[in-house]
């Protein structure tokens, strides 16, 4: 069990019973993203009144418990994603584990729980999975789902069945309606397309999708947020201070979904520094890719910031992404390559004071 937390915010991480936080309310998916429909959610079993900006500490509780049990919000999810398991291959994730419990922390979630997915839990029939997870583990007193949301064996068990099941235990479930995006906000609705501007249900694997093409703003409004990238400063090649353009160069968790090559406008937080300050903001311009300028191999992400002067290796930072600016090309000399960058710069800061 893990207790991640910032400026005396906690968030629970449990991956097995000893260290689980009971009773609680649960809810259920994979969240791979904490969208605005996983967003929706976990909002039935936030407390009442919560601060969605701010999670209270589970070592709290003294003042707030009266004759009864206080009830824990709970997030519950998989550990691995069931796809890597089933097929074997690693999975990349919007949210790897520090950042879902970052962004799960900002909704008001107190504790997330990781399931082991193993063979002996894919084998579960929905009743077991009920009896023994939600009822003999989590001591669950309510649950909240998205109306598409299946487990137990080869996934045969559905929303409505875990209504029923839930029921014979009076562990009463809410059923979250599907949410759209209808090109500036998201509603409730059944219809799915295959654009993120007509009535696209919001999903994971649509805001992969929008990423994959460089679609910034509409992935950014499908999240609620601007997609980041949360890595440490480590040495690269120093090329870019060669140019004139020193770079950060961002060392991310291996597991990270990585948008569309190229270069992008971007805020840019640097993180930690001191428990109660709020991370300092920086503009600048970010390139994912393998810099074919230089005979690059390998892909990297390295930021430049504007008006910077200082030493950030070792240090972490949160870079939002917003606006995608240009593909990656290769420039037939570094001098062609440093003209781009300038006019890459000329561009972002607009981007970034509009």
């Amino acid at each position: 069990m893990l207790n991640l937390s910032q400026n005396g915010c906690s968030v629970w991480v449990a991956s097995s019973s000893e260290g689980l936080l009971t009773p609680t309310a649960v809810a259920l998916g994979k969240f791979d993203g904490v969208h605005l429909g996983h967003q929706r959610v976990i909002q039935p079993v936030l407390h009442p009144g919560s601060d969605l900006s701010v999670a209270s500490s589970p070592q709290s509780k003294e003042n707030q418990l009266t004759n009864q049990e206080y009830i824990y919000s709970t997030v519950v999810t998989f550990d691995p994603h069931p796809q890597e398991f089933f097929t074997g291959q690693p999975r990349t994730l919007l949210t790897p584990l520090d950042e879902k419990v970052q962004q799960l922390r900002s909704l008001g979630v107190e504790q997330l729980v990781l399931l082991p997915f193993d063979k002996e839990l894919s084998a579960l029939t929905p009743e077991e999975f009920v009896e023994k997870i939600l009822v003999q583990q989590l001591r669950c007193q309510r649950i909240s789902i998205g109306e598409d949301f299946c487990f137990g064996e080869k996934r045969s068990g559905t929303a409505k069945d875990l209504q029923l099941l839930a029921a014979k235990h009076n562990i009463p479930v809410t059923i979250v309606p599907l949410q759209t995006y209808t090109g500036d906000s998201p509603t409730q609705s059944n219809c799915v397309s295959t654009t993120p501007t007509q009535d696209a249900r919001i999903s994971t694997s649509l805001i992969r999708q929008t990423l994959e093409h460089g679609d910034i703003e509409n992935a950014n409004l499908l999240l609620g947020r601007p997609y980041s990238l949360l890595g440490d400063v480590v040495q690269g090649q120093q090329l870019g201070r060669t140019i004139g353009f020193p770079t950060a160069n961002l060392q991310l968790p291996k597991e990270k979904f990585l948008p569309r090559q190229g270069v992008y406008a971007v805020r840019v937080f640097t993180l930690g520094e001191t428990s109660d300050a709020a991370p300092s903001e920086n503009l600048g311009v970010m390139n994912i890719g393998n810099r074919p300028t230089v005979n690059g191999t390998s892909s990297s992400v390295e930021v430049h910031l504007f008006d910077w002067s200082g030493d950030l290796y070792s240090k972490k930072l949160a870079v939002q992404l917003v606006k995608f600016l240009r593909p990656e090309q290769k420039f037939p000399s570094l001098e062609a390559l440093k003209t781009q960058i300038q006019l890459d710069c000329v561009v972002a800061r607009e981007v970034l004071s509009a």
